[in-house]
């Protein structure tokens, strides 16, 4: 009787954990979802309070945002494999070969990402929506399955947009679109802290919440992973399949599942009558998706986009007269999250066989790529973002290798040695390799979402060659070193100057009070020669009493190696006080922000400055701009943007006077349309025949002018130009460079100080640029400087910055700021 007694407890028990009463999202918040937005807190408040309550929920922190917003994932399924996720995991990662035992799985794994962009806002109330379902009426689908729910990737872009809205809205809400709850101001809510584009940084991982989020997503390689969107107000839902083009990466399994997935949804929005599309607009082809880079690590990636976006609020009469709710998008969220869930759940065996699959890489076109070691920062840079995705490499040995050279653009050979990186394809991650180091993007619809371009021994600036054969190569266990000393009877210190590493060691220089200088001419001391550009930190101009100490501390820091010299006389070259070496002195940097820049650009300088360069600059608003008095900086930068609004003459006329009393504007992108064809400037556009004559009509039938279209635009296109690189603005780059062209405009050459710019061949070595736009390219400027006094203009028109990878523009910057018109005081 006793036994008997226990073991109705145990049950009681039991059944109380497995069916404990938990509250609805509704019921824990005061609130029904959709009639307000849930600031973060809270979502962690709801997803805290049901993996208290629920043996079968587990919550994991993962990392923390730049404004200190913490980052949760939820693992949801049944207790049996809740019990036993860690063996899941790693049965899961043996099929990739990440890990060597062999174990089979059998769980579906489906990752759940909500929030990616911060004012696409209804996805976090669905995401506490579905994670309800899931636990209380769709609990039979956990048996085979495993879901990972991360209820927002941008936490601090989301509060943003949650909190002004908060502000401003009517009560409950008005839904005219002219309201002010409907039209966010500058920047909005959609990019995270540094107002960088979440959903464009999953393979460069620049940001902190990409780099937490893909080491936690690596520990896993889930089976189907789905970011939560929004769009315009007037759009139907969106959901897979996705729109051409598809990087040739992706097998016909994950193509034909997208459909599979798609079908299911529709059957839930047919039987409610909702509207959606599918197969349009939205691609699989830039690797840095949240739909695509999970899709070149072997899952079904998919994106859904819900009408909304930041404009929609809690509610907002649509063009067609629709009363569109948060309500209602939430709702629709829920249900294609759940739909992907069960249909998961009903192939789970298939999604496994199909997944083991896609980590067989014998039938890629290359099987190395081998990177030249001409610069060891370089080098050390491209490692961290490599080791971020866990995707090996190795040092090359010593011979000739065939295949396709990168700078050349042709078939041919390069001489490599044990210093030589190499990135095999033969590894678990080597379709992902294939994808980002590849020479040239196969396309096959010239109509798509984003940049069709990103090789990166480009982005990177490296010799480089891509063979069909693997080649020989050894694991080297390297580390580099320097050996600084304190030589208290140096007449000077030496640094090199060509990377972003020796940019960020003279900034902390200048912010301790170190005045260093630069050769603008080729000098060689003691048997050490050195290239324009090298630093020179004279003991005459730094007399305080601990100079040495601190500047090898500096130079410790930044891992720079210092050579010495007994005297400031030169073997060969200029002496060391000739008026070609120049002091730098520390510079005051203003960057404009507000209305009229671009908030993408904006975040690029200011992140690269707080971030990379770790030097100071003062952020000044469109607003006041005109009333700030510009002698207090001796630098300032205006990001792309469209100022014809905030230039006008009399600003024009300040600046222009600030610059010939010695100040340095630095202008990117579409700033230079400020510029161009007006008095005082020596920037001149080019346009081809078509654009001017704008009065022809234009006889394209209706269904052909999107595509005609496309010959006129550029979708992200790298392009080789020549370098004058004994210019300042170009000190530590070769005589080439590969850009990133993004915009169709043009710039005909300067009639003095053409740094950078594309010559009579342009042409685009790997991606989409339409007809027109080459046909005005050629000859064209990149990057120069426009001398105005004691001072000078600097037009940037491809951006060095962009998106912060394309990693081998952030010395163009640097030189910018510190190696023009610095050695004057002003």
């Amino acid at each position: 009787m006793k036994i008997k007694s226990l073991l109705i407890i145990a049950l009681f028990s039991l059944s109380t954990v497995i069916g404990q009463e938990i509250q609805s999202p509704s019921a824990f918040l005061g609130y029904e979802i959709g009639s307000r937005f849930t600031r973060h807190h809270k979502v962690v408040d709801y997803f805290k309070y049901v993996s208290e309550t629920l043996t079968n929920v587990q919550l994991e922190k993962y990392g923390e945002t730049n404004e200190h917003r913490p980052l949760y994932v939820s693992y949801i399924s049944s207790q049996e494999n809740i019990d036993n996720l860690e063996n899941i995991r790693k049965a899961n990662l043996s099929q990739t070969g990440i890990l060597s035992e062999k174990t089979a799985n059998k769980k579906a794994i489906v990752w759940l990402s909500y929030n990616v962009h911060g004012n696409e806002a209804s996805s976090t109330e669905a995401a506490m929506l579905t994670l309800y379902e899931l636990v209380t009426s769709k609990k039979a689908w956990l048996e085979n399955t495993v879901v990972i729910l991360d209820p927002c990737i941008n936490p601090d872009g989301r509060d943003r947009y949650v909190n002004w809205y908060n502000q401003v809205k009517s009560t409950p809400f008005d839904i005219d679109q002219d309201a002010k709850e409907h039209n966010e101001p500058w920047p909005g809510g959609r990019p995270n802290h540094y107002l960088f584009d979440l959903n464009r940084d999953w393979a460069w991982a620049t940001q902190v919440e990409s780099q937490q989020r893909i080491k936690i997503y690596n520990q896993w390689m889930p089976h189907i992973h789905v970011d939560f969107h929004e769009q315009g107000i007037n759009s139907p839902y969106y959901f897979a399949p996705a729109a051409a083009p598809f990087h040739e990466i992706i097998t016909d399994w994950q193509r034909d599942f997208q459909t599979e997935i798609g079908k299911n949804h529709a059957k839930y929005f047919d039987k409610e009558s909702w509207l959606y599309f599918t197969k349009e607009s939205f691609d699989l082809l830039y690797p840095s998706y949240g739909d695509t880079y999970p899709t070149f690590m072997g899952a079904i990636g998919m994106t859904y986009e819900q009408a909304g976006h930041g404009r929609a609020g809690l509610a907002i009469k649509t063009d067609e007269g629709e009363v569109l709710t948060l309500k209602d998008r939430a709702l629709h969220h829920k249900t294609t999250g759940l739909s992907t869930v069960e249909i998961a759940s009903q192939n789970a065996e298939k999604l496994n066989s199909e997944f083991k699959k896609y980590f067989d890489n014998s039938d890629l076109k290359y099987k190395s790529f081998v990177l030249k070691n001409d610069n060891q920062d370089k080098i050390n840079r491209l490692k961290l973002l490599l080791d971020k995705h866990e995707i090996t490499y190795q040092n090359a040995k010593k011979g000739t290798v065939k295949g396709y050279v990168y700078n050349t653009l042709q078939e041919g050979k390069l001489n490599v040695d044990e210093t030589d990186l190499v990135i095999h394809t033969n590894q678990p991650k080597g379709k992902m390799v294939n994808v980002l180091f590849e020479p040239k993007v196969k396309i096959l619809d010239s109509l798509t979402y984003d940049i069709t371009a990103w090789s990166i021994p480009y982005a990177h600036g490296f010799h480089a060659i891509a063979s069909k054969t693997s080649i020989p190569s050894i694991s080297k266990d390297e580390k580099f070193s320097f050996d600084n000393n304190i030589d208290k009877t140096a007449y000077a210190y030496i640094a090199k100057w060509n990377s972003l590493n020796d940019a960020t060691f003279l900034a902390e220089l200048l912010k301790n009070g170190i005045v260093p200088r630069f050769s603008e001419k080729p000098f060689t001391t003691n048997g050490v020669a050195f290239d324009r550009g090298s630093l020179i930190i004279l003991r005459n101009d730094n007399k305080q009493k601990d100079f040495d100490e601190k500047l090898i501390q500096i130079a410790d820091k930044n891992m720079r190696q210092l050579t010495t010299t007994p005297s400031g006389f030169s073997d060969a070259g200029v002496d060391f006080g000739s008026y070609s070496v120049k002091p730098i002195n520390k510079q005051k940097v203003a960057l404009l922000s507000g209305e009229g820049t671009s908030s993408l650009s904006f975040g690029e300088i200011w992140h690269f400055f707080e971030t990379e360069l770790q030097y100071p600059l003062t952020i000044i608003d469109s607003d006041y701009f005109s009333s700030v008095d510009f002698s207090n900086y001796d630098v300032i930068i205006l990001p792309n943007g469209y100022y014809s609004r905030i230039l006008n003459k009399n600003t024009l006329e300040d600046l222009s006077s600030w610059v010939r009393s010695g100040g340095t504007l630095i202008a990117i992108d579409g700033a230079l349309n400020s510029f161009a064809d007006k008095k005082g400037f020596s920037l001149k556009r080019k346009e081809n025949k078509e654009e001017k004559d704008d009065e022809k009509p234009n006889m394209t039938p209706y269904a052909a002018q999107e595509r005609e279209n496309a010959n006129n635009l550029i979708a992200g296109a790298i392009f080789k130009s020549k370098v004058d690189n004994t210019h300042p603005l170009a000190f530590g780059y070769t005589s080439e460079y590969f850009t990133l062209k993004r915009s169709s405009s043009a710039y005909q050459y300067l009639p003095n100080g053409n740094v950078a710019y594309l010559t009579e061949n342009a042409k685009s070595i790997s991606g989409f640029a339409g007809v027109k736009v080459l046909e005005k390219l050629p000859e064209t400027l990149l990057f120069g400087e426009e001398r105005k006094g004691r001072g000078s203009i600097v037009y940037m028109v491809d951006n060095p910055l962009f998106r912060s990878f394309w990693d081998n523009g952030k010395l163009f910057m640097a030189n910018a700021v510190f190696l023009l018109n610095s050695d004057k005081l002003k």
